[in-house]
């Protein structure tokens, strides 16, 4: 007599959890949202640390300068360079 609603009961109660729109798919969806917006505001981030490094490139001789410098080992016509070698551990 309380066996047929019970077993009811119970379908529902599962497929509430762990059907395709259960309750624990939702907590997955909303974890893979919060790794999203994550990655999100990491990309924008960098994407205005780019934009700042272009503005620089295309307007700042010293920042410009210190890239040839640095990158690409460009010295001035009155410069000497003097290379130490490395210390081994």
């Amino acid at each position: 007599m309380y066996l047929f609603p019970a077993g009811c009961l119970a379908f529902i109660l599962f497929f509430t959890v762990f059907g395709d729109k259960g309750l624990l798919r939702i907590y997955e969806i909303r974890q893979d949202i919060v790794g999203v917006e994550e990655r999100l505001n990491g990309t924008k981030l960098e994407n205005e640390t780019l934009k700042r490094e272009i503005v620089a490139l295309k307007s700042d001789r010293r920042y410009l300068e210190s890239i040839a410098r640095k990158d690409f080992g460009f010295v001035r016509s009155n410069e000497v360079i003097y290379q130490f070698p490395q210390e081994k551990k």
